[in-house]
């Protein structure tokens, strides 16, 4: 940078020179200056990467890191912008604050999109972030310590409070509707095989408002940013096996974007290396099961070892 400001000076000076010398003729020498400092500049901006804002929810995003490590050769750049409302990320996506969104299922996304009107499209599958009945250690060990009385709080919007309310069907402490499908409310409850009170919170309070519950089910996301994992900390998780639960898929969790920017270069660049052997083993290494690799090919090959690197650590950057 000193080298061009001097160079530029340098040529500044001369044309002054010539200029004071010959009285007229300086303007030569000033289009030569204008175009090496305009050259300057444009060298400058070619090295800036291509910045792309990504909406999260939660602290589980070791695996940005490595996707930034594989971009850093495509000079390609993910700036995670965090959000602590599931209502947020959809929203400011529509609105054009940020460029993706990476935090909810593909039911969630189209439940949002048909309630709000946004025109949005799922350009890539990441994760599966099983859902968990988390117990009050001081009132509860099990699912068969929850009695008639004790109060269930589970999250209070329709996509995750209908998938909340399905995993108590699995527990076996209530039966719903099954023409409602996958996202039951309250009114959709046809028994109480246990006379629970369901409580409905905001996602991201649950963990919180557990110490005031018998249990509480809480979304995978939310749970490890609360430090619990769903594989060592809970009494009965989400069935994960597309063997034996014919919804997983709808359980996936996918990049978004406009739908106008669905077919964006760079956008799929960042899915394919997010689709990567590389992150997979970062999601294992960093999340010990609370999280599952749910991209087509995951599992199928093992990530190349890396020489003398560290697991990426969870970037605190805003996103």
């Amino acid at each position: 940078m000193k080298k061009t400001w001097k160079k530029t000076a340098a040529v500044l000076t001369a044309a002054a020179a010539a200029f004071a010398l010959c009285g007229c003729s300086g303007s030569g020498s000033a289009d030569t200056a204008n175009k090496g400092s305009e050259s300057a500049g444009a060298e400058k901006s070619a090295e800036e990467p291509t910045v792309v804002e990504i909406g999260v929810v939660g602290e589980y995003n070791a695996q940005w890191d490595t996707v930034n490590e594989l971009l850093a050769p495509e000079n390609i750049q993910v700036k995670l912008v965090k959000f602590t409302d599931y209502a947020a990320p959809n929203r400011a996506l529509s609105d054009g604050e940020i460029d993706l969104n990476a935090f909810q299922t593909k039911t969630y996304l189209e439940t949002d999109m048909a309630q709000k009107g946004y025109d949005l499209t799922a350009i890539g599958d990441t994760i599966i972030a099983p859902l968990a009945i988390y117990n009050n250690k001081d009132k509860v060990s099990s699912i068969e310590d929850i009695k008639d009385g004790d109060t269930i709080a589970i999250p209070n919007d329709l996509t995750n409070g209908g998938r909340a309310l399905k995993l108590l069907e699995q527990a076996g402490l209530i039966e719903c509707d099954p023409e409602k499908g996958f996202v039951p409310t309250k009114a959709d409850i046809t028994k109480y095989n246990v006379q629970i009170e369901i409580m409905e919170a905001e996602s991201a309070t649950l963990a919180n408002i557990l110490p005031d519950c018998a249990a509480a089910i809480i979304n995978g996301g939310n749970a490890y940013t609360a430090g619990l994992n769903p594989t060592t900390d809970s009494i009965f998780t989400e069935d994960v096996n597309p063997d034996t639960n014919t919804q997983v898929p709808e359980l996936v969790n996918v990049i978004a974007a406009r739908t106008e920017d669905k077919d964006n270069e760079v956008y799929k660049k960042i899915v394919e290396a997010y689709q990567s052997p590389e992150v997979e083993k970062t999601i294992e290494e960093a999340y010990q099961g609370a999280f599952l690799c749910a991209w087509e090919g995951a599992g199928e090959a093992d990530a190349p070892e890396s020489e003398g690197a560290e697991s990426p650590e969870t970037e605190a950057e805003a996103e």
